[in-house]
């Protein structure tokens, strides 16, 4: 009879221990399956992140190929035919011109045009106005009393659009260096996104490295206008399932995002408090109406328009949350959502369900 109840007791627990793994599993693919599908959603706009720097490699790379084969066979006999005073002038509007920032402004830009245009016609300078413009797309239009001699000689034109193009070699590389930067820094939030954990351990990670790879992916949704403000205070490493985190980061973002129509201010702000990190997502949306406030983390509750959303969010968030021994909490009203996170620095546990 005792052999009978002890062999029950072993398989109560074995069967337990059963359904505790199944739970964490079936657990672990719903979250997979809600990344994958805000993954889904982002797809469109990812692309355009990364097709946006390839077309401007592609476009540069064509003016280095252009500019090269006009100015290899010109250079030299335009250099022949100036004098030593001429000879360096060039050579310092080009060192000018190849370490200046381009304007990013077109009012700014026509008005110097306007004004350097003026300004070196009636020093006598022929074509001023055409030159102006050359000038002033290189960066070049103050200063220029060592150069009155250069722009006043009749190979003013072909000299200044010699370096025009010279320098547009240093403009294609810097822009086809800031292309590939941030082609790169998509596909890498693309990957550390989309990655899945299958050790089952916490490790110690920068809380902030994985909300900016989230806000990486949501670029081109958050640059139409909404403004992210990130009021990031130093953190200590958390130790954390950082795959999970990524999806209670997403999930706030987008929210976000749907709340304010994609105009409005996120502001993200982090800090240390004692034993636990802060998270907290303020945006200026419409508000969540204090008499469903209590509901926004239930299965299937959501506020979004049928087939926007599943209503598993919240949960999925709370529930990652919980895993993680930490609190997040809703505070709400028209203009200023915040959804405030509290997480532990370190815990013991490293394998909860």
């Amino acid at each position: 009879m005792e052999g009978e109840k002890a062999l029950i007791i072993v398989r109560d627990i074995s069967d337990r221990k059963e359904a505790e793994l199944a739970l964490k599993i079936a657990q672990n693919e719903l979250i997979q399956a809600e990344k994958m599908a805000a993954l889904g959603q982002l797809v469109a706009g990812i692309a355009h992140e990364i097709n946006t720097p390839l077309g401007a490699i592609r476009s540069s790379a064509g003016n280095m190929t252009k500019y090269l084969e006009q100015t290899l066979a010109q250079l030299p006999a335009l250099l022949h035919s100036l004098d030593l005073e001429q000879t360096q002038a060039f050579v310092a509007l080009l060192q000018r011109a190849m370490h200046t920032t381009p304007l990013t402004s077109a009012k700014v830009e026509r008005k110097l045009r306007r004004n350097l245009g003026n300004e070196l016609v009636a020093q006598g300078v022929k074509n001023g106005e055409a030159i102006a413009e050359l000038l002033v797309l290189m960066g070049v239009y103050t200063d220029l009393e060592n150069m009155i001699a250069l722009l006043q000689s009749p190979q003013a034109d072909q000299v200044i659009t010699m370096a025009y193009k010279l320098s547009g070699l240093a403009r294609s590389t810097q822009t086809i260096n800031t292309a590939t930067q941030r082609a790169s820094k998509v596909v890498f939030a693309l990957k550390s996104y989309a990655h899945q954990d299958h050790s089952g351990e916490k490790i110690p990670v920068q809380i902030t490295d994985g909300i900016d790879t989230v806000l990486t992916l949501y670029h081109n949704q958050l640059k139409g206008g909404i403004e992210v403000v990130q009021k990031y205070q130093p953190l200590p490493p958390v130790w954390c399932y950082p795959d999970e985190l990524n999806q209670v980061w997403t999930n706030l973002i987008h929210n976000a995002i749907h709340a304010m129509a994609q105009r409005g201010t996120l502001m993200i702000a982090t800090q240390s408090c004692g034993d636990h990190v802060q998270i907290q997502f303020t945006d200026t949306g419409v508000g969540i109406p204090p008499e469903i406030q209590h509901r926004v983390f239930e299965p299937f509750f959501t506020t979004k328009a049928t087939g926007e959303g599943s209503g598993l969010g919240l949960n999925i968030v709370q529930k990652i949350i919980n895993k993680h021994e930490g609190r997040i909490e809703l505070t709400s009203q028209p203009g200023a959502t915040a959804f405030t996170i509290s997480l532990p620095i370190h815990t013991p546990k490293t394998n909860d369900v």
